[in-house]
Order: structure tokens, then sequence, then C-alpha cells
């Protein structure tokens, strides 16, 4: 997606340890035409009618997938980093590692929207290591329902989560695959 690459070259930064910051416009400050344009670029890649779930974990990408929920005319669920007590009921369960915060999350979701029925797409920002899409994964597999496929906006090409996911069997699509990134530059896919 030319449009994003665009935005990504112009208003990304790399940090060290390989941290490509985009919160001017993707995941602190929203550009809601650009997230618009990823919206309707995920329903391109994605025309199954069978989606009934989108699926996102918090915080990052529940943004992302409200916008791209308006093309496919479906809910959107997020999986949370933590209990709390508005969570009511049983839940399903997993462990996700976050490359960025260095941290493992115990991640939630409620029973009572995903089951075996649903057929689910599931929408991120980002996708390095794969450990909060696999943990995703883990969740619809957890619930019994259909994996429809994965939509990323930023995937690094060059950490493993990709090439997992792919080799797992998974419709993955990545709107911008950056292949190396420095101080001084990024090169895409």
């Amino acid at each position: 997606m030319e449009l994003l690459k665009e935005r990504i070259l112009k208003d990304g930064v790399v940090k060290p340890g390989n941290v490509l910051k985009v919160d001017s416009f993707l995941n602190h400050q929203m550009d809601i035409d650009l997230i618009n344009e990823i919206g309707k670029e995920f329903r391109r890649r994605f025309p199954s009618e069978k989606i009934t779930k989108i699926l996102t974990i918090e915080a990052s990408g529940i943004g992302i997938a409200c916008i791209a929920a308006q093309y496919f005319h479906v809910p959107v669920v997020f999986a949370k980093k933590a209990q709390s007590i508005n969570i009511d009921g049983e839940v399903y369960h997993t462990r996700v590692e976050s490359f960025t915060h260095k941290k493992v999350y115990d991640v939630i979701l409620s029973k009572k929207f995903l089951g075996p029925e649903d057929h689910v797409l599931v929408i991120d920002d980002f996708l390095a290591n794969g450990c909060a899409l696999m943990g995703l994964l883990d969740l619809i597999h957890e619930a019994g329902a259909s994996i429809e496929g994965a939509g990323i906006v930023i995937e690094k090409g060059f950490q493993q989560g990709g090439k997992l996911i792919r080799e797992s069997g998974v419709h993955l699509e990545s709107l911008a695959i950056i292949d190396s990134m420095t101080d001084t530059g990024l090169s895409f896919r």
C-alpha cells in the first residue's frame, strides 16, 4: 500500500532496538483519513462474506479494527491485557509477550463474544516476532471459531513473526512489509 509506505518514510522514526515509532499517525495520534484507506484495503484483501467478527488486542489495534469493521459490517472484539471487574463470566485465556514493551501479558476474552459459529479476521497494527498474533489465534482456536485471516498494517519482515504465521497456514496480509530498518532509513519489500 503505497500511501502507507510514503507516510512511514515521511513520519516514521526508527529508534534503537528495531522499534519503529509511527505514533504521529497510527498508534497514538491517528490519521483517520489514512486509517480509512487502510480499512478499505483490508476489505479488498479479505473479500470473504463469511467473516462475522474482527478480533484485535488492546490498545493500538482497536482504532484500526473499528475503522476497518465498517467495510465488513461486523462487530469488533478486542482481547484485554488484564482481568477487570467489568468482565463477567467465563473467559478464554492466553499469554502474550510484547516486543515493544518487553513484557508478558495475560490476555483474556469473554466467551460470550466469540464462539464456534464465528469466522474471524484478526487485525493489528504491527507484526514483529508474532507473539501477539499467535496469542489471538490461540484464543480463536480455544473458542472453536474459524480463522479467516490476519491483516497487519506494518510487518517487520526481517523478524520471524510473518514467516511463522504464514507457515502455520493462516492467510496473512501485511500492508507494508519492512525488509530492513536502521537509523538512516528503511527499505520495503
